[in-house]
């Protein structure tokens, strides 16, 4: 009988190897393409790991991708915020 495994494992073992994909095609020379498509799997995977690291290990789906979503709503708030004050920084060293 196999041995049914978490979502978050599932969802972390599948961003590990989407890491690993994308750490594979940016380091290829031979085609620009692949390059950015690895630099976007790799950055995408990155994210997802942030929110899927701190995911807990009996967490069920709806509530895996609750919590996800509410992570990403964070970073996207927090890049966000450091755009948006660049300029006041810049400002502040003249």
């Amino acid at each position: 009988m196999a041995e049914k495994h978490a979502f978050a494992e599932r969802l972390e073992t599948t961003l590990i190897i989407g890491l690993l994909i994308g750490i594979a095609l940016i380091t290829q020379r031979y085609n620009l393409m692949l390059y950015k498509v690895g630099l976007s799997v790799l950055v995408v995977s990155t994210l997802l790991q942030i929110a899927v690291g701190n995911l807990s290990k009996d967490a069920t789906p709806i509530k895996g991708l609750i919590f996800i979503a509410k992570v990403l709503l964070v970073i996207v708030i927090v890049f966000s915020a450091g755009i948006l004050l660049v300029p006041t920084f810049a400002q502040l060293g003249r």
